[in-house]
């Protein structure tokens, strides 16, 4: 069983993402907090397998808590709630340490999906927010400090690389590439060395800011 802790000030909203989880058999809801400091404090004591975090909330907002967690390396696994309104503290809470995002609307099986990726250790993107990410977040090269550039990629760890922005799991991309999932994991680890990145959400933010999926 999945053990998730639920962050998220809207009761509404809390009551109806945990209805839509108690309809799977593996994901549960064990714990929940409407502020920021209440969130520290539950998941510090029920060590949840994956924290879904809303980013606008009283108290101490979303990038706080992630980074409070981090610093006391409390952290487990967090999925970002996130409406296209929330766009400009994306990047800071993947950099605080959110192994991905989603959008609020999301289906039920692409919020499954996601949950169940990162309590596996992956990350996750959604493609909408990429796009969006991709169209208004990242600045013009000239606003830009310079970033170094990655050893180079080969070919295949670009496509590859294109499709972790796109938000496919290591299955999906082994079947769009007709390789096998233990390929695509060695081509992911490449791309992670090459790129200086511990996780392939953080692999996939640097790229946005190196033009490496424009």
């Amino acid at each position: 069983m999945i053990r998730v802790c639920l962050v998220e000030d809207q009761m509404l909203v809390r009551l109806g993402i945990r209805s839509l989880l108690d309809l799977t058999d593996d994901i549960r809801v064990v714990a929940e907090a409407s502020d920021g400091e209440e969130a520290i404090d539950v998941i510090t004591k029920t060590k949840p397998d994956v924290v879904l975090l809303d980013m606008r909330m009283p108290k101490l907002d979303g990038v706080g808590v992630l980074q409070a967690l981090s610093s006391k390396d409390t952290l487990p696994p967090t999925l970002i709630l996130t409406t296209f309104d929330d766009d400009s503290i994306v990047f800071d809470g993947i950099r605080a340490g959110a192994k991905g995002f989603l959008l609020k609307d999301v289906s039920l099986e692409r919020l499954t999906g996601a949950i169940r990726e990162l309590a596996a250790g992956g990350s996750f993107i959604q493609p909408a927010v990429t796009e969006r990410i991709l169209r208004g977040l990242v600045q013009p090269q000239r606003d830009r400090p310079a970033i170094a550039p990655a050893d180079r990629l080969t070919d295949r760890e670009l496509e590859v690389l294109r499709l972790m922005a796109g938000g496919y799991s290591n299955r999906e991309i082994g079947d769009a590439l007709c390789v096998s999932e233990g390929t695509v994991k060695n081509h992911i680890s490449s791309i992670l060395s090459k790129m200086g990145c511990r996780d392939r959400t953080r692999a996939v933010l640097k790229a946005l800011e190196m033009g490496l999926l424009e």
